[in-house]
């Protein structure tokens, strides 16, 4: 039997008349009716605003005005085409039928995640750029293997280089390079002894974690700290203005977001190789900590901002397929 979805709305002659309409046509082309209230959820309110009654049969869609003769003959074209497809007795056709009358695990999950997946995010987020400001904690109190264990975790993940990262509960909250020309601060080389002459590859850069005089590692660097933490910040801001925010154009996110990070981080990258064709036109250079923190800022938060309401509507796609699918069986 075909399946007949009405969108309407509380006192809504037009919807009422609709209805009726199709209950007369039922001993003609006998089909299922099901009603739904647009009112019902914000993503159906939205899509549909004041234009009900729309009525919804198989492939096809009719928005007001509509006649009794046009619902009429619609239904014939749907009734029509669902014999063609059961003569054809295609396995793909009769899946797509049994998947439409329930609401299976995936569906529920599915659901549940299109309406808190800002939630979801939010806390993967904080959980990744706020565990590495526990290895600290944890080596400050002396809990050595958990403080280990977190390094380790975020090896793959980060560069670690201690020139290039905050420290707590030390001197200083950072340690820069002796290139990036900071004065009246001590240098990561005069911390720590360590040098790119005795440690060309940076692995001892790398593997140190401190002490508690220098203070100890945070194992994500400055510009990885800002980025994910930007990214969460406007997260929150996202999920607590109710994910109204619209997309940053994309020219504004290259221009604020890519632009500043690349030029910083690729000129950094270029410099320090050792060609003297390079070096003779990009002088020998080392970012700040300041600089690391503001590109990485703009590249995540102008990042998020482009691709959370992105995100959004494809959300919004999937709560409205499910509060239709949820009226629909539920009807049943």
């Amino acid at each position: 039997m075909i399946t007949v979805t009405l969108y309407s709305r509380p006192d809504c002659h037009l919807c009422e008349q609709a209805k009726a309409d199709l209950e007369l046509i039922n001993k003609e082309f006998p089909h299922r009716l099901v009603v739904v209230n647009v009112d019902s959820t914000p993503e159906l309110r939205e899509e549909y605003g004041f234009d009900v009654p729309v009525v919804e049969i198989g492939p096809y869609k009719m928005h007001p005005p509509f006649s009794q003769e046009e619902l009429r003959l619609t239904l014939r074209a749907a009734s029509d085409r669902q014999e063609q497809l059961e003569r054809i007795d295609s396995p793909a056709y009769q899946a797509a039928v049994k998947r439409s009358q329930s609401m299976s695990r995936v569906d529920r999950f599915s659901c549940w995640f299109s309406r808190h997946y800002m939630a979801v995010i939010n806390l993967l987020l904080f959980l990744y750029v706020g565990l590495p400001f526990l290895a600290p904690v944890f080596m400050e109190f002396g809990w050595t293997p958990a403080a280990e264990a977190i390094n380790k975790i975020y090896q793959p993940l980060c560069h670690q280089w201690g020139f290039r990262s905050w420290y707590l509960f030390g001197e200083q909250a950072f340690y820069p390079h002796e290139a990036a020309g900071m004065e009246g601060l001590v240098t990561f080389e005069q911390a720590t002894g360590i040098t790119d002459a005795n440690d060309p590859l940076r692995v001892a850069a790398r593997q140190y974690t401190g002490d508690s005089e220098v203070g100890y590692k945070v194992p994500l660097c400055e510009r990885d700290v800002a980025i994910w933490g930007s990214i969460l910040l406007f997260g929150l801001v996202f999920a607590l203005t109710g994910r109204r925010i619209p997309s940053l154009h994309w020219l504004a996110w290259f221009l604020i977001g890519l632009v500043p990070v690349g030029l910083d981080g690729f000129s950094q990258i270029i410099s320090q190789m050792p060609v003297e064709s390079i070096q003779s036109v990009l002088p020998y250079r080392e970012s700040t900590p300041l600089l690391r923190t503001l590109t990485g800022f703009l590249f995540g938060f102008s990042t998020a901002w482009f691709g959370f309401p992105v995100l959004e509507e494809a959300m919004r796609e999937t709560r409205r397929f499910f509060a239709k699918k949820t009226a629909v069986v539920q009807s049943d």
